[in-house]
């Protein structure tokens, strides 16, 4: 009897394994709608939320005014680049998402004190190179719209909860653990960097 169970399990994980469901780069449709498939599109690509958990970081380690710069003009700028980059459609060969890694992750280790200013030039670049890479090779549509509209709103929700998390933070030893996130991030960016070097 245990073999003959053994054997149908055997079998049904045999078919399983060997009638595949496509796969597909990029998530086409969740049923839900385009704003969903934004939402979901943003929170399933690593290269554009781990550079914005690196800004939140950031803006929290620098306290609740630059919290709310990188809040306001990440997601707006972000926008703005999701359909330049349609409208353009070009897109760079440079690996984007190891720079931003190593960028953001490094301002974060060595607790960069940056003035506003920077903060808003820095927000404004990742907004706009991640948003223009998000847009570029899609083609115009109106529910792009939505869908870009749910992608900024992952962003918004991204950067909210961790900037504050971040910035109620009050023992040392606590943003000491922030700043080695900054440099976890750092090191995948530099395994991202040696990646594309070793394929380009």
């Amino acid at each position: 009897m245990k073999r003959k169970c053994l054997f149908a399990l055997a079998t049904m994980l045999a078919v399983f394994f060997l009638c595949p469901s496509p796969a597909s780069a990029h998530l086409n449709s969740t049923g839900m709608g385009p704003m969903y498939d934004g939402l979901l599109h943003f929170f399933l690509s690593p290269e554009d939320i781990v550079p914005v958990v690196a800004l939140a970081l950031l803006a929290g380690l620098r306290g609740p005014e630059y919290g709310r710069r990188a809040l306001l003009l990440l997601p707006a700028i972000w926008f703005v680049g999701c359909f330049l980059g349609t409208m353009f459609q070009w897109a760079v060969s440079w690996p984007v998402a190891a720079i931003s890694f190593l960028v953001f992750g490094g301002l974060v280790a060595a607790n960069a004190q940056l003035s506003l200013r920077m903060m808003t030039v820095l927000a404004g670049s990742l907004g706009l190179v991640h948003g223009w890479m998000n847009g570029a090779g899609v083609p115009w549509s109106l529910s792009l719209v939505g869908a870009y509209a749910g992608l900024v709103a992952g962003v918004f929700v991204v950067v909210a909860l961790v900037s504050a998390f971040v910035i109620k933070l009050r023992p040392p030893w606590t943003r000491i653990a922030v700043r080695v996130a900054g440099s976890w991030i750092v090191a995948t960016g530099l395994l991202l960097l040696g990646w594309a070097a070793r394929r380009g």
